[in-house]
């Protein structure tokens, strides 16, 4: 079948998701027969460079030998059994793993990254009430953070386009200064901004702590913010914060962890261990859907007990699924084996070498760069612009999905030379051409 016959199937069938439907009648959807590393093909044979690893979670390409392979061994072994009265391999060995990698103790899974973030909530939430502590049931989130769209999450959200239709559905929190640097005063650092973000924390709980549960941010980068940088040492306050006034600190590292920001996980970087972290998409390399949820000792205790409602009563009923488990296994073999941070070490100064015209051009300002993130604001964008932006860079074989005015790369981490290169071309192309 042609492109056009899976595009009119699709509208005729398919609700896509953060998407106006109605917009697919000038702009159709791209309809993709094959990955190959990190370019997408479609039924007529057209590649597409998959910049943005298909909304984030495509860490090492398509369709990569050892994770099919790994993938290929478990349909022979289980594909998937009830996790409440049952364990497997797969589970355990990737909860050790996990465990180890990020200093905190049981892993609780969950499907996606809202579905992390629903978790998070719960347990501190809960943990608090085990504790004797019932009314520390309040949230503190970021201004422009993203946690998801299921309603928790959405509570914890500060995206108005996502959450401004659901409010009288959700549960009220509050939103403190984010640290991103684009917000600060003429002159004023990245650092003394997101030192004076973090004092706007101190305020909020000074007041308010003894009904706070919970403090959840994305640790060094909000990514529906347009990919809002900020200085590590707002992750050292809040943690310090955190710890003088008895309030968790859940890490939303969804989108940020496995090698992303450049090391495993972007709280390294600020020397700080959460008390919840919250990890999906890239886990299984963008194979399968899979979040996980890990926890301190101290949370984990206070709910081991004789009562069953003392526990944590909380599913769904693909918990642990064992295929998605062992691709993440997988994803974690060639993190361990290959060298991956060094090598992305590497790449990202050749990109951010190669995006110096970029970074430059007069349309351009707030360039930022993290790890294997990149991004730009576009001064004088207009109306449109993402849509237009994404059009215009298929047409030159490039997938870019602009948040806003805000461009950002990123990309699968076995981008090569020629790849960097033509994403740098488009990008100079685009800005240069005018309406």
């Amino acid at each position: 079948m042609s492109n056009r016959d899976w595009i009119a199937r699709s509208r005729a069938s398919l609700w896509h998701p953060c998407t106006q439907m109605k917009h697919l009648e000038a702009m159709p959807p791209l309809p993709i027969a094959r990955g190959e590393g990190p370019w997408l093909i479609d039924y007529e044979g057209r590649r597409y460079l998959d910049a943005i690893s298909s909304w984030w979670v495509n860490l090492f390409g398509h369709c990569h030998p050892r994770i099919n392979a790994a993938l290929r061994d478990q349909l022979d072994r289980i594909e998937h059994v009830i996790l409440a009265g049952c364990t497997h391999a797969p589970v355990v060995e990737l909860s050790e793993r996990l465990a180890r990698l990020t200093g905190l103790g049981h892993a609780f899974y969950g499907s996606d990254g809202a579905s992390a973030t629903e978790i998070a909530l719960k347990m501190s939430f809960h943990y608090w009430r085990n504790s004797g502590r019932a009314q520390k049931t309040g949230f503190v989130s970021l201004k422009h953070g993203y946690h998801g769209e299921t309603l928790g999450a959405l509570s914890v959200t500060d995206v108005a386009l996502f959450k401004d239709t659901y409010a009288p559905l959700l549960r009220h929190t509050h939103q403190v200064m984010s640290p991103d640097w684009r917000l600060a005063e003429p002159g004023e650092s990245a650092e003394a901004y997101a030192l004076r973000a973090a004092a706007d924390l101190e305020r909020h709980l000074e007041q308010h702590a003894d009904a706070t549960a919970a403090l959840i941010v994305e640790p060094l980068v909000q990514g529906a913010a347009g990919m809002a940088m900020y200085h590590p040492v707002y992750l050292q306050q809040a943690r310090a914060l955190c710890d003088r006034f008895d309030v968790h600190l859940i890490a939303d590292e969804i989108a940020v962890g496995f090698g992303r920001t450049g090391t495993l996980f972007a709280c390294e970087q600020a020397g700080v261990r959460p008390d919840l972290i919250c990890l999906s998409k890239g886990i299984t390399g963008g194979y399968l859907p899979l979040s996980a949820v890990l926890c301190s000792d101290a949370i984990y205790a206070a709910f081991y007990d004789d009562h069953a409602a003392r526990g944590f009563l909380h599913s769904h009923s693909y918990t642990g699924n064992a295929l998605a488990c062992r691709a993440a296994l997988a994803v974690l073999d060639l993190f361990e084996g290959g060298k991956v941070l060094e090598a992305n070490r590497d790449k990202a100064a050749r990109l951010t070498a190669m995006l110096a015209e970029v970074a430059a051009h007069p349309r351009v300002e707030h360039f930022r760069h993290l790890g294997m993130i990149w991004a730009f604001d576009v001064k004088d964008a207009e109306p449109g612009f993402s849509r237009a932006w994404h059009e215009r860079a298929l047409a030159e074989g490039v997938f870019m999905r602009p948040i806003g005015n805000s461009v950002y790369v990123m990309p699968p981490y076995v981008i090569g030379e020629g790849e960097m290169h033509l994403i740098a071309r488009v990008c100079r192309k685009l800005l240069d051409a005018r309406d």
